[in-house]
């Protein structure tokens, strides 16, 4: 990672320079996934206090950690930490947006066949959720069962109980009720 100073008032100790140079290297660990990065350090000191400023261009987005300390070596390493977890987090939500396929594709209308996409059961189970069509009145076992035509099932308000009934038509022909 290149690094430019700016507004160090005296040079640097080297044990400083050490330090921040390890906290570059992880942060470059981090961040170097294509290319080298570039990160401008801006301190100024106002009377006692140190404010550090640190800045990386990463994924079109600017990465900025602001800290303050009366110790450099402190508001420098502040600025980093928080650097840091911005880092974390951008890279996490780039991950997140790049790596999945068909975001924000349309989920079909219809649900696919068991046998159409030739991978039979290992492909995985989808639920596709219908909302009701508006409200509908309870009906008697005598209007479900004319009701049921060429469906397989059929889930209603049943008028005398008022409570929910699945009529099933069974491989014989025969119908079975549940009753909930």
């Amino acid at each position: 990672m290149k690094v430019t100073y700016k507004g160090i008032p005296h040079p640097m100790l080297s044990k400083i320079q050490e330090k921040l140079d390890g906290k570059f290297g992880k942060l470059a660990k981090l961040l170097d996934g294509r290319g080298e990065r570039e990160a401008h350090v801006m301190v100024c000191q106002e009377r006692h206090l140190y404010c550090s400023e640190v800045t990386i261009q990463f994924y079109d987005h600017q990465l900025v950690g602001k800290g303050s300390d009366t110790d450099l070596l402190t508001a420098l390493t502040v600025a980093m930490e928080k650097l840091d977890t911005q880092a974390v987090k951008t890279r996490g939500k780039w991950r997140e947006t790049h790596r999945r396929k068909g975001t924000g594709a349309k989920l079909p209308e219809t649900a696919p066949e068991p046998g159409a996409s030739g991978e039979g059961d290992t492909a995985a189970k989808r639920v596709f959720r219908v909302n009701g069509l508006g409200r509908r009145k309870p009906m008697t076992l005598d209007e479900a069962l004319l009701e049921m035509d060429d469906r397989d099932y059929l889930v209603y308000r049943d008028a005398q109980r008022e409570g929910l009934s699945v009529l099933v038509r069974r491989r014989d022909g025969h119908f079975d009720l549940i009753e909930s």
